[in-house]
């Protein structure tokens, strides 16, 4: 009787066991539906990292007082780069450019010689060199020529007089804006996990530049839609990997490479066509023109809802940059559609947390849309 006794009992503990490892199936089944996996792909120095950043402020508890304060060194550094940046480049551009004040060149002099030392503590000198130098015409020149060299977009904002006397200030806290604007090399995968409406959220930034791209398959499983990014604004500049690729072709090719993958076929692609504010900075008031380096854009007609839509001061000429550079990724998008996924283009100002706020709540329905579609697949 107690033999027959041990397997009734061995019976009912696989059928407890059972049961529990089918709860949790059903749990971890639950949690996958109501989870949408986010990939932030693009070239380097797209915004993509800006837009996570973005995600923090508006959909966590944003950045507390130590990520602040680990933030302050970033942003000197920053600081530092622009300046040493501008100045070197002066006599390296063609034609070059030279001080409007001469005694200028000791200050250069003096921050190549101390800046650039590893223990550099950023003193007050520091940032009056930097105030006084970018005041000079010929740096503004050289800084209005950025095109032909490398230089972290954040330049101007960081630059400003006010704003380089609040960060040589003791104890200086960092705002939101400053730290959407700080820019820091990716390198790697970090995720980002929030919770919209009870709906979680894990979102992928990958470094976008060419040798971490390798990286990009390791995220490729499982994901709900991509969020590619895209800097409009790099049309006139090159890539740094090589200093000869015009950036915004790498990212047509890019984007194409993606559209085109066969691991992401019934994946869709939710283009973010970034730093509106700065295409339109450079169409209208620097007056660079677009068919200096797209010809095409010479003969292209946007649709004509594009001008009805427009926000007050828009030139016509940033309305036909921003609808340009859209249709040729959509074009590359319509022309290998199979119908099992799509692209749907937003413009987006990555900086600006009401303009991601507004583009995001409305790509959530496209998101969760297209995961429901993905679980019925399944």
């Amino acid at each position: 009787m107690s033999c027959f006794g041990g397997e009734d009992e061995a019976a009912k503990e696989q059928k407890r066991q059972s049961k529990l490892i089918d709860a949790q199936l059903k749990k971890d089944k639950d949690v996958y539906k109501a989870t949408h996996r986010l990939l932030l792909l693009g070239a380097g120095e797209s915004g993509k990292s800006t837009i996570v950043k973005q995600m923090k402020i508006l959909h966590k508890d944003g950045f507390s007082d130590a990520e602040r304060e680990e933030k302050v060194k970033d942003i000197k550094t920053n600081v530092r780069d622009v300046i040493l940046t501008v100045t070197q480049a002066m006599s390296q551009i063609d034609p070059p450019v030279e001080f409007a004040n001469p005694k200028n060149k000791e200050k250069m002099d003096y921050l190549l010689e101390h800046a650039t030392r590893p223990d550099f503590d950023y003193p007050q000198e520091f940032f009056d060199i930097c105030d006084e130098l970018w005041k000079d015409e010929g740096v503004i020149t050289c800084f209005q020529r950025s095109n032909e060299y490398q230089l972290i977009d954040c330049a101007a904002y960081f630059m400003e007089h006010g704003k380089l006397q609040e960060i040589a200030t003791p104890g200086y806290k960092p705002s939101d804006q400053d730290i959407l604007r700080c820019r820091v090399l990716t390198s790697g995968i970090f995720e980002t996990r929030f919770v919209i409406d009870k709906v979680h959220f894990y979102m992928f930034d990958v470094g976008g530049q060419r040798i971490e791209r390798r990286k990009w398959i390791q995220c490729f499983n499982d994901v709900t839609a991509i969020i590619f990014v895209i800097a409009c604004s790099s049309f006139n500049m090159v890539i740094r990997e090589d200093g000869k690729t015009n950036r915004l072709r790498e990212s047509l090719e890019l984007f194409e490479s993606i559209w085109n993958n066969r691991w992401l076929r019934t994946v869709s692609i939710i283009l973010f066509l970034n730093k509106q504010d700065i295409l339109k900075e450079k169409v209208e008031e620097f007056d660079q023109r677009v068919d200096d380096y797209f010809p095409e854009f010479g003969t292209y007609r946007p649709p004509q809802d594009a001008f009805d839509k427009r926000d007050s001061g828009d030139s016509d000429t940033f309305i036909r940059a921003k609808f340009f550079f859209r249709d040729l990724f959509v074009q590359i998008s319509q022309a290998c559609h199979d119908g099992k996924h799509y692209c749907y283009p937003h413009f987006t100002t990555a900086v600006d947390t009401e303009n991601i706020r507004r583009v995001f709540d409305s790509c959530r329905d496209i998101i969760q849309r297209r995961h429901l579609q993905n679980l019925e697949l399944m």
